[in-house]
């Protein structure tokens, strides 16, 4: 099985990812009795300190701000085998900025020092915000946070609008820092308290040690609002508070009497060091993203859109790359546009693009996940290959600089295929239009079942379903920013390719259900919305339908192209049509699906993708037929679907 899938992946893996590491300036000190490594990395002081014997994976403490205070349990975590490592991001607050510097020094100490995939966060007082904010970015990259009298909240420090003093130079700072008027600063959403959903998820230990009587960075508005929160997300956290010793600077600094019972936290969560498979060998850059990338950088402008089923609609990765986006071309105006609709397919996708993305052509990068849907939806390969293909050449005739990524999500039926040695069709269809068109792909289907292979983690306790829990997403996005994170040569609009398959519905369309010809038996509501308790998905309600359910009900369709075919709201009346076009004999088609019973599902119909081009004539009629456990004949027609 794992042979097999490298050998898979092997065709489009990339080298590993390293950063932009420029190391400077680099020489040998001593630090408590220990060889300590000190250099500039790309502009910020930094430094290792090595112990006198490594233990097996080279685990190690990360120091977040303060590397002076309150040493001792990282001279004791030294003489057992831990490295120590720090980078001075000096008055960043955990801003982007200062993240970005963080994943470049984490590429650097874990590519070319060897350091484990996962180290230990070590924060004092303000290096809570650099703490948390990069483990909330990177959860599945971290063992363990451990903190002393940690800023949670900055309108508690430095903001002092609670009960805590405050200080109202660092808070002009931290304003300048983020760019925030007074008012953005006070609604800022993403303090260490805040979106803990997939650090909780992904199962990273919290050690708080506070002093109840601190006045600088209290505990009621900081440490205990956090750890109530994590606890009730599923996470595990320990309070410590400080009693003994004397407290000084307003109960904010306090003794720590026995550093190694902490010592003894951060080696029960770091050891045995786990060696998780490379992020790297899920995607394929291909001609990567450099024309999306060039204009966020050079037009400080930016469209990126999302065109996928529920796992996209649903947000959690999509979110995060929006984010990631953001952060990494600050000053770009971005526009993110959501068009996951729940259900859908590449079959849906190929037709409702230029609806749902009536700018297509201002698109920069474009996202589309399309296989696990065209698994559930049981989608012919062949007609995958139409689809996707067409949703390639539409997008690229419509814009020639867009870029494009093709996503393969997981299923239990991927799974089941990548377990008896198989490659999903979805998957290989995906990659066999990526790989034509030059184009990025991931392949997180693969990826997760060679994962769960390796027992890194389970798909029924922390994937939990295809709709990924925040644990999953966090797995998705963790590969996803993989991919952005790597940049190809420049590379100018290329003509496109000939065709793989002769009928791609690279024009694909919606067609008004106006253009039918109605002959009798059906009916218009130009503002549907059903009559019954069934539910709806969004766009497909209070919408143009033409509905029918009288048995001979019969309507005429004059269109002009290659494909024809409706979409249709399936829901719990869903009833039998036969269709014939061109004046063939008639065909039989059940509308009914297994989710029509509570819902009015769209459903996307293909009557034929292969005619002659030209004009054609489909006629449609409601059988004498139903389904066996109801009486119902129902066709309620949102949009036909045409390629011209």
């Amino acid at each position: 099985m794992r042979i097999l899938l490298r050998l898979i992946l092997a065709a489009c893996c990339l080298l590993p990812l390293t950063a932009a590491a420029q190391v400077t300036g680099s020489q040998t000190l001593s630090w408590k009795g220990f060889e300590k490594n000190a250099f500039t990395f790309n502009g910020s002081p930094a430094w290792v300190v090595k112990p006198h014997q490594a233990l097996p994976g080279n685990p190690w403490i990360w120091r977040a701000y303060f590397p002076d205070w309150h040493t001792d349990m990282d001279s004791i975590l030294l003489q057992r085998g831990f490295h120590i490592a720090y980078i001075h991001v000096r008055d960043r607050y955990g801003d982007p900025a200062a993240m970005q510097t963080w994943d470049h020094f984490y590429a650097y100490l874990t590519t070319q020092r060897a350091l484990a995939a996962r180290p230990a966060l070590e924060a004092v007082s303000r290096g809570g915000l650099y703490a948390y904010a990069w483990a909330k970015r990177n959860p599945l990259k971290v063992s363990c946070i451990y903190a002393e009298a940690p800023v949670c909240d900055v309108k508690s420090w430095p903001g002092g609008k609670g009960a805590g003093k405050g200080d109202s130079a660092c808070w002009k700072q931290l304003l300048n820092v983020y760019g925030f008027r007074e008012e953005q600063a006070l609604a800022f959403k993403d303090n260490p308290a805040d979106n803990l959903e997939g650090l909780a998820a992904c199962h990273v230990p919290v050690l708080h040690v506070i002093s109840l009587k601190d006045e600088i960075v209290p505990p009621a508005e900081n440490t205990l609002p956090l750890v109530q929160q994590y606890i009730r997300l599923g996470g595990t956290a320990t309070v410590h508070p400080v009693k003994e010793g004397p407290k000084t600077l307003s109960g904010h600094h306090f003794p720590i009497t026995h550093p190694e019972r902490f010592a003894d936290f951060i080696c029960t969560h770091t050891l045995p060091v786990a060696t998780p498979l490379p992020d790297t060998g899920w995607f394929a850059l291909r001609n990567g993203l450099t024309r999306a990338y060039t204009r966020f950088r050079e037009q400080k402008t930016g469209t990126v859109a999302f065109l996928g089923g529920s796992i996209t609609h649903n947000g959690g990765w999509r979110d995060k790359v929006s984010q990631y986006l953001r952060e990494h071309f600050p000053g770009t105006a971005f526009r993110f546009i959501n068009a996951g609709i729940p259900s859908l397919g590449s079959l849906p996708h190929a037709f409702r693009l230029g609806h749902d993305l009536p700018e297509l052509d201002k698109t920069d990068l474009l996202f589309v996940e399309a296989a696990v849907n065209d698994r559930v939806n049981q989608l012919d390969s062949a007609i995958q290959l139409q689809t996707l293909e067409g949703i390639v050449r539409h997008a690229r005739r419509s814009n020639p600089a867009m870029d494009i990524v093709l996503m393969s999500f997981a299923d239990p039926e991927k799974l089941e295929d990548y377990a008896g040695g198989r490659i999903p069709a979805e998957v290989s269809n995906h990659e066999r239009i990526a790989a034509h068109y030059r184009l990025p792909s991931v392949n997180l289907a693969a990826e997760i079942a060679e994962r769960i292979n390796a027992r890194e983690f389970s798909w029924e306790d922390d994937f939990e379903d295809l709709h990924p829990a925040p644990f999953g997403q966090e797995m998705y996005f963790k590969t996803i920013k993989a991919l952005l994170a790597k940049e190809s040569k420049p590379s100018p609009p290329q003509p496109l390719p000939a065709p793989l398959t002769r009928y791609s519905f690279d024009k694909g369309r919606y067609l008004s259900v106006t253009a039918a010809r109605p002959e009798k038996g059906w009916r218009l509501h130009n503002d549907w919305s059903p009559a019954d308790q069934a539910g709806t998905r969004p766009g497909f309600v209070h919408i143009p339908v033409l509905c029918a359910d009288t048995p001979g009900a019969v309507l005429t369709l004059p269109f002009n192209g290659t494909a024809v075919g409706m979409a249709i709201l399936s829901g719990p009346d869903a009833g039998v049509v036969e269709y014939s076009i061109d004046q063939s004999p008639y065909r039989e088609l059940n509308l009914y699906t297994r989710w029509s019973k509570r819902l009015h599902l769209p459903w996307y119909v293909l009557f034929a993708g292969k005619l002659k081009p030209g004009k054609h004539i489909l006629r449609l009629r409601i059988s004498e037929k139903s389904r066996n456990d109801n009486n119902a004949h129902a066709c309620r027609i949102a949009y036909f679907l045409v390629n011209d």
